[in-house]
Parts: structure tokens; C-alpha cells; sequence
């Protein structure tokens, strides 16, 4: 059980009262106040715990069985995620941001993971910016002020304060660090053009570094300047265009044309490194990445700055258009988010009592309804305790999606399978996750091998087979044979079908507590 870890890493987790203060959780010893000869002396396994003893001092740790299995989590700013699916901005509710834990943690995470939110009807006063930025962080006042207005002005000392088209871009590259959310709420756009737009700076470095790994690498390691100078500020800040992590994970894009210096290198480097540059540019230029609303009078986008470039059309001097806009930070939206986090089967219940409530895409019972019945079938033939879950929040994926179950109903495939695993993933293992990822694959695996089974389908769900890609080809249901979880995932997909009765005897969600409990990591 503790064989992949070596003694130092075990005896430095360790939780014990003498180890880590109970209050904080911090630690009360250095890595030096250890022996220099640790090692374990002995390792006892009694159900879910592991009990080692520690040689030369005798030192007892405790570890939960759990604990010791969890994989490395998961970086939620991958530059894999994608930040605008269907050609959108995830969306948000400000009074229900403020209200709705679950609807904050909606939007928190789509800042994080997918680089944007945009926040509908945030109160159309000036200032109201601040009160919005709260929600996610801290405000960082830089040399415009906690506050800055995005409008024209008759002597701008930055494009933004022109009515000027203004590319794809990353605010305040010559500050380090740079801020990492930028917030801008409309206050008034009556002005002919001006529509705002929003490039995924991950997706469009990771493209250039599957077409040209040599511009990528150029600028991923051409240290670049960056400079902003009025008569009260000169701030310059020296970091590659794009910044990757020590695994060469892309982690920041530094792209601001207007704010760059001259860079001083040998002739050669100079062709390399601006033939790299354009073609990032182009690649930024490309239609398909960019996302371009026009925001109307109480909506706020909230962006990843260091991910997210932004831009604007140029509009017309006459009309009136003004932006409030404000800083902060991404550490703190991380840190609201994990607090939110921290009692995953309480936000379940809250969202079998709250959105789980609404209608289920035409069926006769609510989707909260829906799942509860399938649990309940489940337990009923026997199954074990990972695969009740799995029957019990195998349509999560319709509530905590970025794409809901209404745009699945519109002809839109949410896949739910898979955005639900990968949402339960950060609390349940891949006995629960797995079955849930493939259920609807599931379904399109019946209608290919059992010829009778189409027929029974809901109206409904005959509608969302067309959309989920239909039977399955021979090739695919090979491929679906061969996954480890195909028969579990079967298996909820028959108490999914059933499970859509008013009429029948269900038990509630209080009733699967203990078991989702259980099986927590």
C-alpha cells in the first residue's frame, strides 16, 4: 500500500496532532528536523487504514487508505479546456451569482477552467464593477485606479480610450505580474460597432505548437519587453510571449503589439523570432477562434487576462459608449472555489433540490426525479454501492455542464456523460465516474445490438440519440466493448430508460447519503 512512496514523502504528510497544527493544518516541523536516515519500520493494514511506524525514532502515522490512492489532481486551467464551445461565452446571472452557491461555482469555474463568464445583469450604476469583482477576488488597483472607464476621451493615453478597433490582446503585459482577471461591465452602448471580442490564448499557442514547433519554442523562450510610460507611470516587465509551466504546460500569453520593445539580437535570431511572432498572429487572426459579443447595458465579462486575449471593432465617436473595468487576481477565484467545494454530497443535494427540480427534456418526471428513480432501480437488482451512485448522478452532467440540457433539447450536444464524470471525478472514484462517462454511449451501443431496443426509447430520448451521433458503427461498438466499464455503464443506461415513471415509488436523496459518503476519495 505505501510501496510507491518513499519514507520522507509519508512521514512529511503526516496529520497527526505532534506533525500539523489541528487549527490551521500547517505543519510544525521543517524537512531537516526529520532523521537523516528515515526509514519504515513497519506497515499494518486494518480496513481503510494504514498504520506506519517509522524508523529510528519510532514515529506512528495513520493514513487513510483513500488518501494514499488519490492521483495528482488535475490543472483546472488546461490549456486543453475549451473556452467558448458552441461558438459561446459560458453565461451567468449576477443576482443569482449572489444568491445561488452552486450558480457562483457555475461561474467561478468557467473563469478557471474555460477563461470567461459573462455576467448578466449586474446593476447598471457606475462602481457597480467593484461590487461584481468582490465575487471573484480581490481588486488590484494599478496606476488607472481601482476603476477604469473604457470610453473615448479627448486626450487618451491608451487606444482603449479611442473609439479605435483594438486586436486581440493581453492588458498590462509590462506589469509583473500581470493581472490575471479583468473584469469590464457596460454601463452605456449605444454606439454603432464596438462589439467585444475574446481569443483563446491557449488554444491558439497550442495550435501553433502542434503546426510549428520551432516558432513555438522561439516563443516560449525569447524573453520579450514589455513597456508602458505617461508622465507618472514607466512600468516594463521581460517575460517570453508565451510562458509555459516546468512540464511545458502553456500556463500565460503576453501578446500586446503596442506595448512591445525593440528586442536587441543577432540578425538570425531577429528572423526566427519575428517569423515565429507573425505566425502566432495569424493563428490569433483565425475566424474560428475568436468569439465576438456585443455587450448591452448591465452585463460584465469576466476573463483570464494571462489566457483570454481581448479586442474590440472600432465603433463611431458620436455614440455613446462607456465600459467601467477593474483588476484582480486568480489565486483568489481558486480560493473561492475550493471553499465551495469543500462538501461535494451537500452540493449535490443542493442541486437535486434546486436546478434538478426544472423539467426533464420532455419526460414526464423532474431530472431530480429521474435520477433518484434510477438509484432506486439499482439498489433494488442488487447493485453495488458505486453503481447506485452511478445511476444516481449519471445526468449531473445536464446541471453542471457549461452547455444545459434545453441546448441538447435545441439540437446541441452537451455531452453530459462526459462533462458529469469529469465534475464528480474531483470526489468519486472511477467505479462511479466511468459508467457515467459512457451511459449515453451506452444507449447508442443498444440501438446498434439489439435491434428491439430503439423502439422502446422515449420520444425524447429518440431525439437525442439523432443528436448524441446515433446507432453505433461496427467499429464502434468494438471499441465500446473493450471498455473496462461497458457492462456497468449498460447497466445504468436500462435503470435510465426505466427510471422515467411519476408514478413510481422512489426513494429520496437524504436516502443515498451514507452511500455517497462512502465513497468519497
Amino acid at each position: 500500500m505505501t510501496a510507491p512512496f518513499p519514507a520522507l514523502w509519508l512521514r512529511d504528510n503526516c496529520d497527526c496532532a505532534a506533525c500539523r497544527d489541528p487549527r490551521s493544518g500547517q505543519k510544525l516541523f521543517g524537512i531537516t528536523d526529520l532523521p537523516a536516515d528515515l526509514a519504515v519500520a513497519d506497515t499494518a493494514v486494518d480496513g481503510d487504514q494504514v498504520t506506519v511506524t517509522f524508523a529510528p525514532d519510532g514515529h506512528v502515522s495513520v493514513f487513510d487508505a483513500a488518501f494514499l490512492a488519490r492521483p495528482a489532481e488535475a490543472d483546472p486551467r488546461s490549456e486543453h479546456a475549451k473556452a467558448d464551445p458552441g461558438g459561446t461565452v459560458a453565461e451567468g446571472s449576477w443576482p443569482r451569482f449572489r444568491s445561488d452557491p452552486l450558480h457562483r461555482e457555475h461561474c467561478l469555474d468557467a473563469v478557471l477552467r474555460l477563461g470567461s463568464v459573462l455576467l448578466r445583469d449586474v446593476p447598471v450604476v457606475p462602481g457597480a464593477v467593484l461590487e461584481a469583482a468582490a465575487g471573484f477576488g480581490y481588486v488590484r488597483e494599478t496606476n488607472y485606479g481601482k476603476i477604469f472607464e473604457v470610453r473615448v476621451e479627448p486626450a487618451p493615453t491608451n487606444l482603449a480610450f479611442t473609439s479605435l478597433a483594438i486586436s486581440p490582446h493581453t492588458d498590462n503585459p509590462y506589469r509583473d505580474p500581470v493581472p490575471t482577471v479583468q473584469l469590464l461591465h457596460c454601463l452605456v452602448n449605444d454606439a454603432d460597432g464596438g462589439e467585444s471580442g475574446l481569443v483563446d490564448g491557449f488554444a491558439a499557442a497550442a495550435v501553433l505548437r502542434a503546426e510549428d514547433p520551432a516558432a513555438f519554442a522561439i516563443l516560449s523562450t525569447t524573453p520579450v519587453t514589455f513597456r508602458y510610460a505617461d508622465a507618472d507611470t514607466d512600468l516594463t516587465s521581460t517575460r517570453p510571449m508565451i510562458g509555459v509551466d516546468p512540464r511545458g504546460a502553456i500556463r500565460e500569453i503576453r501578446f500586446n503589439n503596442r506595448s512591445t520593445q525593440p528586442l536587441r539580437l543577432p540578425r538570425a535570431e531577429l528572423d526566427a523570432f519575428y517569423a515565429a511572432y507573425r505566425a502566432f498572429a495569424t493563428i490569433i487572426a483565425r475566424p474560428e477562434l475568436r468569439v465576438d459579443l456585443r455587450l448591452v447595458p448591465g452585463d460584465c465579462l469576466v476573463f483570464d487576462n494571462t489566457r483570454m486575449l481581448h479586442a474590440r471593432t472600432a465603433f463611431t465617436a458620436d455614440g455613446a459608449r462607456h465600459l467601467q473595468g477593474c483588476y484582480a487576481d486568480l489565486d483568489a477565484v481558486a480560493s473561492n472555489l475550493a471553499v465551495l467545494r469543500r462538501d461535494p454530497v451537500g452540493r449535490l443535494a443542493a442541486l437535486f433540490g434546486g436546478d434538478g427540480a426544472a423539467d426533464y427534456l420532455g419526460e414526464p418526471v423532474t431530472l431530480a426525479e429521474h435520477m433518484l428513480q434510477a438509484a432506486t432501480r439499482a439498489r433494488a437488482a442488487g447493485a453495488d454501492d458505486a453503481l447506485v451512485a452511478a445511476a444516481l448522478l449519471h445526468d449531473i452532467g445536464h446541471l453542471a455542464g457549461v452547455v444545459t440540457g434545453a441546448e441538447l433539447m435545441a439540437g446541441t450536444d452537451n455531452r453530459h456523460g462526459h462533462t458529469g464524470a469529469d465534475w464528480l471525478a474531483r470526489w468519486f472514484p472511477p467505479q462511479v465516474t466511468e459508467p457515467v462517462r459512457l451511459h449515453v454511449a451506452a444507449k447508442r451501443y443498444l440501438c446498434a445490438v439489439e435491434p428491439a431496443y430503439a423502439a422502446e426509447l422515449s420520444e425524447a430520448s429518440v431525439f437525442t440519440l439523432a443528436v448524441q451521433g446515433g446507432p453505433m458503427t461496427a467499429a464502434e461498438v468494438a471499441a465500446f466493448e473493450a471498455e473496462p466499464y461497458a457492462r456497468a455503464a449498460v447497466a445504468v443506461r436500462r435503470w435510465d430508460d426505466e427510471a422515467k415513471d411519476p408514478e413510481a415509488d422512489t426513494a429520496g436523496f437524504d436516502e443515498f447519503r451514507p452511500l455517497l459518503q462512502r465513497l468519497l476519495r
